[in-house]
């Protein structure tokens, strides 16, 4: 089985609003997503804009965040096996966070 990185971004355009009942039935559906045979690992990342390490003429510049102004961005992540992207894409698809956000499969080099 190879593993596979879902990257999961939020629309910042479009926040949304959710009643304390849709919270629950939301966190509810993230967790049992999580507890799959087929899922390694998942985390959803802090709110804070991160950092950002590039190289400046060999040199590594440090900056806040990832762009100055971008209109998704990156609120978890899914580690997940699956015998090919195929596979991968169909079990990215029945995510939580596909019914309202963007996620990104990528396969872990190697696997």
């Amino acid at each position: 089985m190879s593993q596979f990185l879902l990257l999961l971004y939020n629309d910042t355009t479009r926040p949304r609003r959710l009643s304390p009942e849709e919270m629950q039935n939301t966190l509810e559906r993230y967790m049992a997503w999580r507890n799959e045979p087929f899922t390694l690992d998942g985390q959803r990342l802090a709110e804070d804009v991160g950092r950002v390490i590039r190289s400046d003429n060999g040199t590594p510049r440090t900056s806040d965040g990832p762009y100055s102004e971008t209109k998704e961005v990156l609120a978890g992540f899914y580690l997940i096996e699956a015998a090919n992207y195929d596979e991968a894409v169909k079990l990215a698809i029945t995510n939580p966070h596909a019914q309202h956000g963007t996620i990104e499969v990528r396969q872990i080099y190697g696997t």
